[in-house]
């Protein structure tokens, strides 16, 4: 090993840090974890972000907040949230995940809206809601398009006047535990010049967001590579869910530098109609009840078939359109879509309709954490947002993101804060953080090897070839192997320079591995889940099956096989359960019967 390499593995050349509690990732729910958990009795936080500060993926959430605030339609309640959460989900989700979201949500956006969130409003005042695709009411709470943006601004400074600190551009390779499997600490390193930095901690969170950069066609933003679940899997953590990732119905098509870019839910929520080349409104087809504003696994899927029938767009889409809407209306209510738009399409949608087609946008499966606390089954790690799993099932509702992170990132940092309250130090072994250190520095020691970017563009194609939004048996068993071949090839990654500053390629290393492993149980999964559920669509068994719909998949690592395990599925308890007695949301059926509709379970 070259000396300039061999000098920097000794562990007492290792920048350190010590913490109670540490949070990996500074989107919404790594930001809200922070902010409880440094609330209370005196415990020292820090949070560590890939990216930087108040540029994390959540800024690109545009169409708003799912609470049942009531503001626009007074009948919108907890019950009514949760149905829909759950029915949305094909009932997979952990009832008890979305109890607690449904009921708490409301109050995290008001919470919002004290500490300086400024969102839209109605005439009296209240916060403006819109309607989404399969919400049984107009719930999202907004701010144009650009809501993510505003509740990162909102969180980041609450975050900061709390005494949080943040280290910025730190790539994380590895969660530290002790002998009992305990977590010890967080190892990574700096992007910039890579000095490897040890985060010793009693508790860590992981919000680190989803893997939706696996795929080649996505709205994701270049750090959702999976890190922080798979450091998680490696360690112990189980997985749950891994094959209901979710493609988003409306992507942009063209031109193709663009391809992917999501097109908020927010145009379709305000008016916006859907097309095929025969200028049919299609989805009267495949939803006459919810049409456009059917569920994301519907819409996209009807998208496909359309185009599968010959109907589609010149770039294999469908025309969206609301410029039957006034000018300036379209302007107010959804000023970033114009801009984008205009900007990279050269598209006015104020005066012409425009391509969408699906894209890959959310990893609706995760770390398997408790309800309450966000615990994961790793003593002392924690995990909120869309690397944990739960609340959505086979298929996320809209604006159930942004509330996910802000109910669970709260309950996270709060589980964490508890946890570390009564822990003790934990001991890190210096063979491990040698062994962590020659690990990452391995790829800038080969002389010859697989070159990173090469590998990571193969398994994009591998992933959205076979294991896109249509599904087999074949082709998933193709993708499998052909994944198998990469990680050997993997392996022997190697990257020029040799230097660890300004490197891109050393590090898409790590995100290739990340990617590939995690790649792998997406697999598994949906080769385990013989049936079609949600965004899980496979045609070789396209019905969904009572027996499997019973049971989630579960994942985890033994030695260095991938074990999968069928669960059942958390059984509602009799109060809830009877909600779903009928084949209306509870408030819809309050507000027939109040306006005399007759029996409203008809």
């Amino acid at each position: 090993m070259p000396s300039y390499l061999a000098d920097q593995v000794n562990v007492e050349s290792i920048e350190q840090h010590k913490y109670d509690i540490i949070i990996v990732g500074a989107g919404g729910a790594g930001l809200r974890a922070a902010i409880a958990a440094s609330e209370g009795e005196q415990q020292t936080v820090a949070v560590v972000t890939k990216s930087l500060l108040g540029k994390a993926h959540t800024v690109m959430a545009e169409g708003g907040v799912a609470a049942s605030l009531a503001n626009v339609d007074s009948d919108d309640s907890w019950d009514t949230h949760f149905y829909d959460t759950m029915k949305s989900g094909h009932f997979i989700n952990d009832y008890r995940v979305a109890e607690v979201f449904a009921k708490e949500v409301p109050d995290r956006v008001l919470e919002l809206e004290t500490w300086g969130a400024v969102f839209d409003r109605t005439p009296a005042g209240k916060i403006m809601q819109r309607p989404f695709g399969a919400h049984s009411f107009r719930r999202l709470a907004h701010i144009g398009d650009r809501t993510g943006k505003e509740l990162i601004r909102t969180l980041q400074y609450k975050a900061i006047h709390q005494a949080v600190d943040v280290y910025q551009e730190v790539t994380s390779t590895a969660l530290l535990v002790d002998g009992q499997g305990q977590i010890a600490g967080v190892f990574g390193y700096y992007r910039e010049d890579g000095r490897f930095v040890l985060f010793r901690a009693k508790a860590v969170v992981l919000a680190t967001g989803g893997w939706g950069k696996a795929y080649k066609v996505t709205s994701n933003s270049w750090e959702s590579t999976g890190d922080g679940a798979a450091m998680a899997f490696r360690v112990g953590a189980e997985l749950m869910d891994m094959e209901m990732v979710q493609f988003h119905p409306t992507g942009m098509v063209w031109p193709p530098g663009v391809r992917g870019l999501l097109v908020t839910e927010g145009v379709r929520g305000e008016g916006g109609l859907l097309y095929n080349s025969q200028h049919e409104r299609f989805m009267l087809r495949y939803d006459p009840v919810l049409q456009e504003l059917s569920s994301r696994d519907v819409v996209a899927r009807s998208i496909y078939k359309e185009n599968q029938a010959g109907r589609g767009t010149p770039h294999g889409g469908a025309w969206l359109d609301i410029s039957y809407k006034p000018a300036e209306y379209v302007k107010a209510k959804l000023p970033g879509m114009y801009e984008q738009f205009r900007t990279l399409a050269d598209v006015d949608i104020t005066r012409e309709p425009f391509e969408v087609a699906p894209t890959t946008h959310y990893t609706m499966g995760g770390l398997r954490v408790q309800a309450d606390t966000c615990a994961t089954n790793v003593p002392g790690l924690f995990a909120a947002g869309e690397v944990a799993c739960g609340l959505h099932g086979a298929n996320r509702l809209g604006g159930n993101s942004l509330g996910d992170i802000l109910v669970f990132g709260r309950r996270a940092g709060m589980g964490a804060r508890e946890y570390a309250a009564q822990a003790e130090w934990k001991q890190i072994d210096p063979a491990t953080l040698e062994r962590e250190a020659a690990r990452v520095l391995a790829p800038l020691t080969r002389e010859e090897g697989e070159q990173p970017y090469r590998l990571q563009v193969e398994l994009q194609e591998t992933m959205t070839t076979y294991a896109g939004m249509v599904r087999s048996q074949e082709s998933l068993q193709t993708g499998l192997a052909r994944l198998q071949e990469l990680e050997e090839r993997a392996a022997r990654m190697a990257v020029k320079g040799g230097t660890r500053a300004y490197n891109p390629g050393w590090h898409t290393v790590f995100d290739v591995q990340s990617m590939l492993l995690l790649g792998m149980v997406i697999i598994r999964g949906a080769l385990a889940r013989q049936e079609s559920r949600g965004a899980h669509w496979r045609l070789d068994f396209p019905e969904e099956l009572p027996e499997v719909g019973a049971v989630n998949f579960v994942q985890r690592l033994s030695g260095d096989q991938i074990v999968i395990e069928p669960t059942p599925v958390p059984k509602m308890p009799a109060e809830l359960a009877r909600l779903f007695e009928h084949d209306r949301a509870p408030g819809v059926r309050r507000r027939a019967e109040r306006n005399g509709e007759g029996r409203a379970d008809r």
